[in-house]
């Protein structure tokens, strides 16, 4: 088993893209490839299953199964950060245990989403529920907060509760609410010693100034060694933002899972990766062909994004 302490929280972790299988199963060899190139790149980790990898759309075995599967193939357990996020309190406990009995870096947990205008209590004790149900002190919680789709959201209250009944527990929050103002207010009520990281790439500039360390990224899965720059501050920061800028506008006239797959399609001269699972709706053979054009036009490059 690997140790939860074998890196440090800070870099990229990818919000690892999850390729399916004819059966739209989990193609576990190809999801190993994938991960082990972007730490090859140069990110500390990797989180499977979140909102870019579909993850609410796969069952809790296979989940499981697939986080194994990454072990298995390579891929270190210090090294995952797994989205454990389930509607239902007793699957978020399997698959947060799961990940911890594994040796994963930590958990990446959205409160529970189905039902909307939950008490701020509520969502505390869901927390709990499962922070306690697992009992295990090397449980690493990050907190997730993605109002816009998950329809329920992280409160100052909730977040400073949850800190306080677990310091050593709650190491963080992945804020993906898309506010610059709200994102900012939180690393100045959380930061240090929780780290705030934002999924809004435009943004990584604003928080790494204010001392932010890392990212979930999305944009990660395609251009690692950019959104690493970004965040450090180093290389040519503009051209950097501008690049991102202007992938997100490319990528903003498609579903948006459907288009990074569709990058990856490119990237791999493999059109199995277009594969979505329902509701996601894959690219046509149309839009494939224009944003294949745009992204050429764009001039994406791995050895330098």
């Amino acid at each position: 088993m690997n140790s939860v302490t074998s890196v440090s929280y800070s870099g990229i972790w990818p919000a690892l893209l999850t390729p399916l299988d004819e059966k739209l199963g989990v193609d576990i060899p190809r999801f190993a490839s994938h991960a082990l190139r972007l730490l090859d790149a140069g990110c500390t980790g990797i989180t499977p299953f979140g909102t870019t990898g579909e993850g609410p759309s796969f069952s809790v075995t296979e989940r499981m199964d697939a986080l194994a599967g990454l072990v298995a193939r390579g891929v270190p357990a210090g090294r995952i950060l797994a989205s454990t996020s389930c509607a239902a309190l007793p699957d978020a406990l399997a698959l947060t245990r799961h990940a911890v009995e594994l040796g994963a870096y930590g958990c990446l947990l959205l409160p529970p989403f189905f039902l909307k205008g939950v008490y701020d209590q509520g969502v505390i004790d869901a927390y709990r529920w499962i922070i306690d149900g697992v009992g295990d002190t090397r449980l690493r919680v990050v907190l997730y907060h993605i109002p816009q789709v998950a329809g329920v959201g992280l409160s100052h209250h909730v977040i400073r509760t949850l800190k306080t009944l677990y310091p050593e527990t709650i190491v963080g929050l992945k804020d993906s609410g898309c506010q610059r103002d709200a994102s900012l207010a939180y690393a100045e009520a959380f930061m240090p010693p929780m780290q705030v990281w934002v999924g809004n790439e435009p943004d990584l500039q604003t928080l790494a100034a204010r001392g932010s360390l890392g990212a979930v990224s999305g944009i990660a899965n395609v251009m690692p060694r950019l959104v690493q720059r970004l965040v450090k501050g180093s290389g040519e920061p503009a051209v950097d933002q501008q690049r991102v800028l202007a992938l997100l506008e490319i990528l903003g006239g498609y579903g948006l899972t459907a288009a990074f797959k569709g990058v990856m399609a490119l990237l791999d001269d493999a059109p199995g990766w277009m594969r979505v699972r329902p509701p996601l709706v894959a690219l046509d053979a149309a839009e494939y062909q224009r944003l294949a054009a745009q992204l050429r036009a764009f001039g994406i490059d791995r050895t330098r994004d």
